[in-house]
């Protein structure tokens, strides 16, 4: 699998960083996670989607703006600039298809359906084409999920917006790339909202993940801080993310 870096800005997009989009490819499919503002023209460098099979699907970890947002402009991208396909299978939350819809502008709750599929993540492993795709609760303050795409014995696990908790250790466990939020520096900072850098780097150690990559930055942080906590608990590779960054695995 390759994963390819977006958008990794935290809560907004940065100068550098539209928010938060990884495309994950195996084998000419595709799918991508998150959807964060920003990030739909950063996208098409990479994804030529005027094919109609550029997607296997869209996996949304929760409806924050930042995770969500560019998910209205693939829809006028599908709907008036493609041509015409299956729709496209769109994961996530229970309420993604009501956030897809307001994002638009639509008043009616199907206006979208010509285009998306909406799935919402159960307890069961979901496959799309290659991938097989596991979802667990995340601690956020909205409904918000961590996700794990395991394709051909190789997995990529991403943390989406959380508080350091069990069910993304176990979730992650034996990971090829923790794809992990690093959102806090130091030891002080609201509970129950996001990840330090520090307990990014124990939940990927504690997972026994084999590479850590650092991601939703904010701009307040200093990037040498958030990389010397997180190394202070993995000793294995760290990336820190960027636009354009590419690992395979």
């Amino acid at each position: 699998m390759k994963l390819t870096v977006i958008g990794c800005a935290g809560s907004f997009p940065s100068p550098a960083s539209p928010a938060s989009c990884y495309l994950i490819e195996h084998e000419g499919s595709r799918l991508v996670l998150d959807m964060g503002n920003g990030s739909f023209g950063v996208l098409q460098q990479h994804v030529d989607l005027q094919w109609p099979g550029a997607l296997e699907a869209v996996v949304l970890s929760h409806c924050h703006l930042d995770h969500c947002a560019d998910i209205g402009s693939l829809y006028v991208q599908r709907h008036y600039y493609s041509p015409r396909s299956e729709r496209l299978r769109v994961l996530g939350p229970s309420n993604a298809r009501a956030r897809a819809v307001a994002i638009y502008g639509r008043e009616d709750e199907a206006g979208l359906d010509h285009e998306f599929e909406y799935l919402t993540f159960t307890r069961e492993p979901m496959t799309v084409g290659p991938f097989t795709i596991e979802a667990v609760h995340a601690v956020h303050p909205v409904e918000a999920f961590s996700v794990r795409v395991c394709a051909d014995g190789h997995s990529i696990t991403y943390s989406g917006d959380t508080a350091y908790n069990d069910r993304l250790v176990a979730l992650a466990e034996g990971t090829d790339v923790a794809l992990f939020e690093a959102s806090f520096v130091g030891k002080e900072f609201p509970p129950a909202v996001h990840m330090s850098a520090s307990e990014a780097g124990r939940a990927a150690r504690e997972a026994g993940a084999s590479r850590l990559v650092l991601t939703h930055h904010v701009v307040l942080n200093d990037p040498a801080v958030v990389l010397a906590e997180a190394s202070a608990e993995f000793d294995g590779p760290i990336d820190q993310a960027h636009p354009g960054l590419t690992i395979t695995c």
